[in-house]
């Protein structure tokens, strides 16, 4: 029902992995600062302007929601694009080849396509609401370690929230403690992906944004996973916290982190930024 969607979110992925891979490693890349360790560069507008122009061209009244541009006007109707043209900026910036571009998109409040591309790897992710899941064309499907005891995972720091790094230190030791190794790459979308493909049993971060969970979310979806927020819940896209992985691993993940923190908690140190809704 979605394929169209998803071939054009893959066209639109590849074509803002390709102005990454011009701009890697150049020496005079632009980097501007947007908020307290949180950057921005040209590589970034670059690849957004590429793979928007990719979507409007083929869906000229859908919404945008893209990390640089916001909400871009000129949308109508319940489709929306959530794009992340770079997750894993400061990565880029160091020369360091772990990075994706995320392209996802939802109907009202389902995420129907999602694709979580690594251009230097050449790593394809890609999902559809009902269709499965699939990495460079292969069915992915979510680990099978059924508990947190002795789990691979992955988890992002609190970069952009620094008021709720006690909380997360706290969840940290004790999640740390049960698995066997805790992963930190620096981008989210690419943990998820790795996740949904069984590489990783699991992966929680607090405060992320929409666009950096989008495609992935459904990935899990659809390789079978759980996605939830803190407290278990749905509201990971406006909230911008997630516990997700293999149903046994997620089960117990969430239950070691809520233990030190739940949705409140960060709603109380960190307010999340207003959600990104479906609206003209």
């Amino acid at each position: 029902m979605y394929a169209k969607l998803l071939d054009d979110a893959v066209v639109a992925a590849r074509a803002g992995g390709e102005v990454l891979r011009r701009f890697l490693g150049a020496a005079d890349l632009e980097v501007r600062r947007k908020g307290e360790n949180d950057f921005v560069t040209e590589a970034d507008r670059a690849s957004e302007a590429a793979v928007v122009g990719e979507i409007r061209r083929r869906y000229p009244h859908h919404h945008v929601l893209a990390e640089e541009g916001g909400t871009l006007a000129g949308g109508s109707g319940d489709y929306q694009w959530l794009i992340d043209p770079l997750d894993g900026t400061t990565n880029f910036t160091q020369g360091l080849k772990i990075f994706c571009v995320s392209v996802a998109c939802r109907r009202g409040s389902e995420l129907v396509a999602g694709v979580v591309y690594d251009p230097v790897g050449e790593e394809l992710f890609t999902a559809s609401q009902g269709g499965g899941a699939f990495r460079n064309g292969q069915p992915i499907r979510v680990s099978a370690r059924p508990r947190l005891e002795g789990a691979f995972l992955a988890t992002g720091y609190p970069f952009r929230a620094h008021a709720a790094l006690d909380l997360y230190l706290a969840a940290f030791r004790d999640v740390f403690l049960s698995a066997r190794a805790v992963r930190r790459c620096g981008a989210a979308a690419l943990d998820l992906a790795y996740t949904a493909a069984g590489i990783y049993d699991g992966f929680f971060e607090f405060r992320l944004s929409p666009w950096d969970i989008a495609a992935g979310a459904l990935l899990i979806e659809q390789a079978g996973g759980r996605i939830t927020d803190l407290d278990g819940g749905a509201g990971y896209l406006a909230g911008g916290n997630v516990v997700a992985g293999a149903q046994g691993v997620h089960e117990e993940l969430r239950a070691a982190i809520a233990r030190h923190a739940g949705e409140a908690d960060l709603a109380r140190l960190v307010p999340a930024a207003e959600p990104a809704e479906v609206a003209s």
